[in-house]
C-alpha cells in the first residue's frame, strides 16, 4: 500500500515581511520577517525591550513601520482596513474606562464594530466574567482586567489573534482557561500569536515559536525544532574501540577537544554502559547531558551566562 504523502503546511494568515521600525536614532525593530499560521498558536518570545509589543502593534496597524510591510491573508494590510472579525489585538490589560462597567466598555466596542449585543454576552461567559459583568472595570484586579481585553478582542470571532503577554496576573486556574482557549481557537482553524516569558507554558500551548533578540528575530519555526538535546558524556583512553561501538549500536559520537571527552547521541547512560561493557572499553566517566527548554532559549537570546 502506497504511504500518502505529507499534507502540505497551511499558508500563512499574517506575514511580516521585513518590518523595520525607528524612533528618531532608536531602532526598536529591525528587519523582521516571520509568517503566522492558520490552526497554529505561535509563541511570540523575548526579554524586555527585544521589541515584542512593537512588532505585534505593526502587525496589527495599529503603528506604521518605518519599511516594510505586513500581509493578511496575502494582502498589504493597509488595503484590508482590518476589523473585529479579521484581527482581534490584546495589547495592554483592557484599556476600558475605568468608571465603566465590563458589559457597557463591551457594548461599546461590539456598537464600533457593527456587532450583534448577543456577541457581547457570550464573550462575557468565554472569558469567565458573566458574574462580575456588571461591576466597574477599576475595582477589577489584574487578572480580571486581562480577561476583559481577551473579551474584546474576541467580539469579532477574529481570524487572527494578538496577545502580548495575555497571562500577566493570572492565577493558576486562569492560565489553564487561557491555555484551553488559545488551543481551542487553533483546533477551529483561527491564528494566534502570543507573547510571553512564561517558556514552561509556551511548551504546554505553542506549535510555532518567534524568538526575537534586540529587535530581531533569531529563530522562527515549529517549537519541535527546540526540543533540547540531550547526550551522553564519556571519557575513555581507547577511543578507537569507543568509537566502533557506538556507531554499531547506532549512536553518534563527537570528540571534545578542551576536555578530552566524548559526547555520545541516540543513546542513554543504560545502553552506552551496555555497549562499552560488551566491547571490553573501560569508561573513567559516564555523565548524562540534558539541555532545558529554558537553556536553549537563553542561548538565543544571548542570556545564558
Amino acid at each position: 500500500m502506497t504511504k500518502a504523502p505529507p499534507l502540505p503546511a497551511p499558508a500563512a494568515v499574517l506575514t511580516a515581511e521585513r518590518l523595520t521600525k525607528r524612533f528618531g536614532r532608536l531602532t526598536a525593530v529591525d528587519d523582521v520577517s516571520f509568517d503566522v499560521r492558520p490552526g497554529v498558536v505561535t509563541g511570540f518570545l523575548g526579554p524586555n525591550g527585544a521589541g515584542k509589543t512593537t512588532m505585534l502593534a505593526m502587525l496589527a496597524g495599529l503603528v506604521r513601520p518605518t519599511s516594510g510591510r505586513v500581509l493578511l491573508g496575502g494582502t498589504p494590510l493597509q488595503e484590508r482596513s482590518p476589523q473585529a472579525r479579521t484581527i482581534g489585538v490584546a495589547i495592554e490589560a483592557c484599556g476600558a474606562h475605568p468608571g465603566r462597567s465590563a458589559r457597557q466598555h463591551l457594548r461599546i466596542l461590539a456598537g464600533f464594530a457593527r456587532l450583534p449585543r448577543t456577541r457581547v454576552e457570550e464573550v462575557l461567559a468565554l472569558a469567565g466574567l458573566t458574574e462580575v459583568a456588571g461591576r466597574r472595570v477599576g475595582t477589577f484586579s489584574l487578572g480580571m482586567r486581562q480577561r476583559l481585553g481577551l473579551a474584546a478582542a474576541l467580539l469579532g470571532d477574529p481570524e487572527v489573534l494578538l496577545l502580548d503577554e495575555p497571562a500577566n496576573g493570572l492565577d493558576p486556574e486562569g492560565i489553564r482557561w487561557l491555555r484551553t482557549l488559545l488551543r481551542e481557537r487553533a483546533e477551529r482553524g483561527r491564528a494566534v500569536l502570543v507573547s510571553s516569558h512564561l517558556l514552561s507554558e509556551a511548551a504546554h500551548t505553542v506549535d510555532d515559536v518567534v524568538v526575537v533578540r534586540q529587535g530581531r528575530v533569531v529563530h522562527a519555526g515549529p517549537i519541535a525544532d527546540l526540543t533540547p538535546s540531550s547526550g551522553v558524556w564519556v571519557r575513555t583512553d581507547a577511543p578507537g574501540r569507543l568509537t566502533e561501538a557506538v556507531v554499531r549500536a547506532g549512536g553518534r559520537i563527537t570528540p571534545d577537544v578542551t576536555s578530552g571527552r566524548y559526547l555520545i547521541d541516540g543513546l542513554d547512560a543504560p545502553t552506552v554502559a551496555e555497549v562499552t561493557r560488551r566491547a571490553q572499553v573501560d569508561l573513567h566517566e559516564l555523565t548524562p547531558q540534558s539541555t532545558s527548554l529554558e537553556d536553549v532559549f537563553l542561548d538565543l537570546i544571548g542570556a545564558r551566562s
